[in-house]
């Protein structure tokens, strides 16, 4: 039988500050633990070493403001490459499946990223992904992100791809950062339906989740058919996390990893340093290793104290039937809007906000509604940066199956904003041709990677 493969990178040149709830705690009480248990020792796991992904790699996904040079570090590229390592195993056929338990986390890190929001500067996930997707010709992906707050920013990136199912479910956002995550919120142009949100209550237990797991998210991932399916492995639904009010236990994440089967874990958020973490992570590992986990449990774990009533498991249950008809749907509704806008631009303007540096961005985003692919993105995006300077980019997005008319006007397009004096940098991200650009306007100087 294949092995488990798994890598720690604790990330001990980085810190928000030395007493943040992201600190590297997370990490070191969880890799204690499982030495000291022996689960390390067994053949049913293979330690592997973390691996530094490129800055090419970053930029298949991100357009880094103002350069990746100066955005990204040595321990994100860390973070980033050991679940490129992880899935280059898995591809390759070393192990069954694999849990990259590495920081910095990533899934609130959008396509723009101009500082850190939500611990996040880059998204490990969506960087693997498209690593995968160009070096292995992968086309199907699901994610199933299972933090307690909503992954915002991989949501963003794949939201008009519908080769790219995305999963949430999370604290309700009414009562949680980032405020997103909604039902409403189901994916742009034909990636329409392959958003499934699913806010939950504050308070709801394994059984809750399960529920949703058993019929909601198995159901559409048996449909869907993807050919990686990866976990966005946050831990902090767990009823002790100090950063959220959820009821999720060691064993209630365990059996859904069981269930869910996922090629690839990749660790996002979980704060409970000493009292969930190194609990519900040797639980995901012998999960995924085939091994018992039934006497794991937390030294105060009482189950009676973790139900859900009647009323709360009825709200649960209108919210899988509302998901599985968005779902059900999606070709229906994609089919209309295409209909009803052809050759034509979905626009969209919004705030976001970075909450760790404090700093706000606007973007206007254009979706190109093409009949024959699903159209390339336009972002104009403006944020002051925290030493004073004001930057307003053009960006200018590409995915991998684009058609051929969209992947030429896509690159007139960044011909013509690179005369516009209203720009500071103006990026090319080409996905088909596997080239990134970056234009800075004052200086009239390209770099291509």
């Amino acid at each position: 039988m294949k092995p488990t493969g798994v890598i720690f990178f604790p990330a001990f040149d980085w810190a928000i500050s030395p007493t943040h709830p992201e600190r590297e705690e997370r990490l070191l009480y969880t890799r204690d633990q499982l030495f000291e248990e022996g689960i390390m020792d067994l053949p049913h796991i293979k330690e592997y070493k973390p691996e530094l992904a490129s800055f090419k790699d970053v930029l298949r996904v991100h357009f880094c403001v103002p350069s990746v040079e100066e955005r990204i570090i040595e321990a994100h590229l860390v973070a980033a490459g050991s679940a490129l390592k992880l899935a280059d195993a898995f591809l390759a056929g070393e192990i069954k499946n694999g849990f990259a338990i590495v920081r910095p986390p990533g899934h609130h890190a959008m396509t723009v990223s101009h500082a850190n929001r939500g611990f996040c500067d880059i998204n490990n996930e969506a960087i693997m992904i498209e690593y995968v997707r160009k070096k292995y010709g992968i086309k199907k992906v699901a994610i199933v992100d299972t933090d307690v707050h909503h992954g915002d920013g991989t949501q963003e990136i794949y939201y008009n791809d519908p080769d790219v199912l995305f999963i949430s479910f999370h604290q309700d956002g009414r009562t949680l950062y980032p405020g997103t995550g909604f039902t409403s919120e189901a994916g742009w142009g034909r990636g329409y339906g392959t958003t499934i949100n699913i806010p939950l209550p504050p308070r709801t237990s394994d059984e809750g989740i399960h529920y949703v797991l058993d019929n909601l998210v198995l159901p559409i991932l048996e449909d869907f058919k993807p050919d990686l399916v990866v976990n966005s492995a946050g831990q902090d639904n767990h009823y002790t996390d100090p950063l959220a009010d959820m009821c999720f236990t060691a064993q209630g994440y365990a059996l859904l990893n069981k269930k869910l089967k996922p090629d690839i874990a990749v660790l996002e958020g979980g704060y409970s340093v000493e009292t969930a973490l190194p609990y519900v992570n040797m639980g995901i590992i012998m999960a995924m290793a085939g091994l018992d986990f039934s006497n794991l449990k937390e030294p105060d774990y009482s189950q009676n104290r973790l139900r859900n009533g009647s009323s709360h498991l009825d709200y649960l249950k209108k919210l899988v039937e509302k998901q599985l008809f968005l779902y059900r749907n999606r070709e229906e509704v994609v089919n209309k809007q295409y209909a009803e806008n052809k050759n034509r631009f979905y626009v969209e303007q919004k705030s976001i906000f970075y909450d760790t540096e404090y700093l706000y961005e606007m973007q206007n985003n254009k979706l190109r509604l093409c009949p024959e692919c699903q159209g390339y993105r336009v972002i104009e995006s403006t944020a002051r940066h925290r030493d004073g300077i004001t930057y307003n980019v053009g960006c200018i997005s590409i995915p991998v199956n684009c058609c051929r008319n969209c992947h030429d006007e896509a690159r007139a397009v960044y011909i013509d904003m690179q005369e516009k004096a209203r720009y500071d940098m103006v990026y090319l991200q080409d996905r088909i041709d596997d080239r990134y650009y970056s234009f800075h306007v004052q200086k009239g100087i390209e770099k291509v990677w």
